[in-house]
């Protein structure tokens, strides 16, 4: 993501820096006067804009684009507000720096489905202020009153003498004048770009092969190292001999890091078969005789224990003694991998003078500080060049591919991209939790749930990744978001969480822990739809009377989809409903059953209400994608473990949806002006139970443990 310039944006910062802090809108940019006489400045009112005499719109995307839009839908508010000519829009990736810092994180990073409702107010702003001060310059220019004169498509006009001048003209005059602190933002009626289906930017890099990924990085003098690790997931070097690892032609040199040993060569293919060559003896670790049985066993244990409480209304156990029915069901859901297209990768050149790393990443705080630390240099001394990722789903938020490519170019002197294999990635992921859950409810004479309780156990992503302090009186507030927020009007519930560590590093997957709270919690209100005799979109309405919104694409996806109409023979539907990300997303499955007892899904219809819209076709293409992503994982999603070792390894064993698997996606967005949701993620959690719900339709057997496989 680059545009032509005369200066890197890091020295452009630093100009901007030094020409006077009256152009900055309340962001730190980095200290330096280098560039201070630098010729034809652009003008810069904010960290994210600048405007150059030759009319072109450089807007500075500081989120990682991985195929959601950000490239497009974070200058589309820019854009919108500056009166801008999108033709002239180009991107830059941002650098690491205090002035990106994603406000909902605190940190410069890209998850949680964050990166427009983040960035809707700030970068709408930044956009007004400075088409305010184009205004102003133009008004001042042509001795007017500047309410006289309005801005349209990258000029400004003088309505009266029909004058105009372009934003490049005018930007000289404008980086003289204050920057507004209150910018009047425009009413959505008025809007031209947003909420418009804007053309992607970053569409015709990625056709024509110019779009630059981590993989595609080159550096002068860069070498490639493949890194062995341990095959048993927490295993260390025990000793290794390079002897025959160093005569393959092409190897540089094997060096041990904290991952394993690094094999240097000048290319891909020579490092790889130095890795293949070198001998290595492993010590296992704790995990030595780790298996997916006795991970189970120990989630099954612990759930049945008294956990944490992180919800409890009224009397649960007395209005389930008090019951005229119960319900009971116990729901397993397996360890995921990530499974990004491309395999995981990083460039780094640590020097004594500085630190550079080009990384597809998702954390670019995190990357800095690691490479600070392993570069004995201050943090304003590394520079981090983010590619575009090939896809993220959070594993590049990890640092653990970040430091092994600072570790190696630190042994070796030199630059050095480390590429990992499909195999190393899908063996040595951070990977979703498995996680067990309990489930019982109580219902009244006329179906109607009086008690409703969720015992379960799972590891803690925010614990490994930010450390135990996260964890207040035994719960992680993430862990357990979806199953406290349950939205269904019960008058007693109780939810308990059970924090249990698996020895397995876990890690942010799309949705996150919305995966298995919206499968357990969907499949249950199924289970209590079945037993109250309703049927399962009506008892779902009936009780959402305390939840607009969740009611709200509840409906509109039960209607689109035809709920009330037959189905064709063969054909059964399941539905689901989840709040996540600050979205609320129904959807609706329809599907077959093969021969082999394998569920076929032919339709998806999907409503979603995610707040103030920027750009239809990115929000349509975010659902389509999650639907895919947990489509996928619910057919087939597994890792298995065995004495501490990934059984899957590749495509072949960790299955994708293909194109003949397809259904037909259908998106509808209701029309809001409700508080912003994400759009990334909340997708994902409601297609899982949905299929499921059908499949149980279909067949009267449920599914309370993913993958669905087969059904017997």
């Amino acid at each position: 993501m680059s545009a032509p310039s005369q200066v890197s944006r890091r020295e452009f910062l630093e100009t901007t820096a030094a020409a006077g802090a009256g152009l900055v809108i309340g962001f730190h940019l980095p200290a330096g006067g280098r560039f201070a006489a630098a010729p034809a400045a652009p003008f810069a009112p904010n960290a994210w804009l600048r405007i150059s005499p030759d009319n072109s719109v450089l807007i500075v995307v500081d989120r990682s684009e991985m195929g959601q839009g950000v490239t497009t839908a974070l200058p589309m508010l820019v854009a919108e507000e500056l009166d801008a000519d999108w033709t002239t829009v180009k991107i830059e990736s941002a650098p690491a720096d205090k002035a990106y810092i994603n406000p909902m994180f605190g940190m410069q990073g890209t998850g949680g489905s964050t990166s427009v409702r983040a960035a809707y107010t700030p970068l709408r702003k930044a956009g007004a202020a400075a088409r305010e001060m184009l205004v102003a310059a133009a008004a001042q220019t042509w001795g007017v009153d500047k309410v006289e004169c309005h801005a349209e498509r990258g000029a400004v006009v003088h309505e009266r003498s029909k004058r105009r001048a372009t934003y490049g003209q005018l930007a000289a005059k404008a980086a003289s004048l204050p920057v507004p602190e209150n910018p009047t933002l425009k009413e959505p009626k008025a809007w031209k770009i947003l909420g418009h289906r804007v053309k992607r930017l970053d569409t015709p890099a990625k056709v024509d092969g110019s779009a630059e990924f981590g993989i595609d990085v080159k550096a002068p003098g860069m070498l490639v190292a493949v890194v062995a690790r341990s095959p048993a997931i927490g295993g260390k070097v025990a000793s290794f001999d390079a002897t025959k690892a160093k005569a393959v032609p092409g190897v540089k040199d094997a060096v041990q890091i904290s991952s394993g040993v690094a094999v240097i060569a000048d290319g891909y293919w020579n490092a790889k078969k130095g890795r293949d060559a070198l001998d290595v003896k492993w010590d296992d670790g704790p995990n030595a005789q780790l298996s997916s049985a006795s991970i189970s066993q120990l989630l099954r244990d612990q759930a049945a224990k008294p956990g944490a409480q992180a919800r409890h209304d009224g009397d649960p156990d007395g209005a389930l003694a008090g019951a005229a029915s119960k319900v009971e069901a116990a729901y397993e859901l397996p360890l995921l991998a990530h499974a990004t297209m491309e395999p995981m990768n990083c460039t780094a050149h640590v020097r004594a003078d500085g630190v550079d790393v080009w990384a597809p990443t998702q954390f670019q705080t995190g990357v800095q500080g690691l490479a600070a630390k392993i570069g004995g240099v201050p943090p304003e001394k590394v520079q981090v060049h983010t590619t575009y990722l090939g896809g993220g789903f959070g594993r590049r938020f990890e640092l653990d591919f970040i430091q092994e490519a600072l570790e190696t170019s630190k042994a070796a002197g030199a630059p050095v991209k480390v590429v990992w294999s499909r195999e190393d990635d899908m063996q040595h992921d951070q990977y979703r939790p498995a996680s067990v859950h309990q489930m019982r409810a109580g219902l009244d004479a006329a179906g109607k749930p009086v008690a409703w309780t969720h015992a379960f156990a799972a590891p803690s992503i925010m614990a490994r990744v930010f450390g135990p302090g996260v964890i207040k009186n035994g719960i992680d507030e993430e862990t357990v978001e979806g199953a406290v927020g349950m939205p269904y009007t019960v008058p007693n519930v109780h939810v308990q969480y059970a924090l249990t560590d698996l020895g397995i590093p876990v890690g942010f997957w799309r949705s996150v822990n919305n995966t298995f709270n919206a499968f357990v919690v969907e499949s249950f209100i199924d289970e209590l739809a079945h037993a109250a005799k309703k049927d399962p979109y009506e008892y779902r309405r009936d009780l959402l009377g305390k939840a607009p919104r969740h009611l709200g694409v509840l409906n509109l996806a039960a209607s689109k989809a035809g709920w009330s109409t037959p189905l064709a023979a063969g054909r059964w539907r399941g539905i689901a409903v989840w709040k996540s990300f600050d979205s609320y997303v129904a959807e609706v499955a329809e599907i077959s059953m093969n021969a082999d007892g394998t569920p076929r899904v032919h339709r998806v219809v999907c409503a979603v209400d995610c707040g103030p819209v920027v750009n239809p076709s990115i929000v349509e293409a975010q659902m389509e994608s999650a639907i895919v992503y947990g489509l996928t994982a619910a057919l087939w999603g597994e890792i298995t473990i065995d004495k501490g070792r990934a059984q899957q390894s590749n495509f072949n064993n960790y299955l994708m949806l293909r194109m003949g698997d397809m259904p037909r996606v259908e998106v509808h967005i209701v029309p809001s002006t409700d508080a912003q949701g994400g759009v990334g993620e909340p997708g994902t959690p409601p297609i899982g139970p949905a299929v499921c719900n059908a499949i149980f339709a279909a067949t009267g057997k449920r599914v309370r443990k993913l993958p669905i496989g087969k059904l017997t």
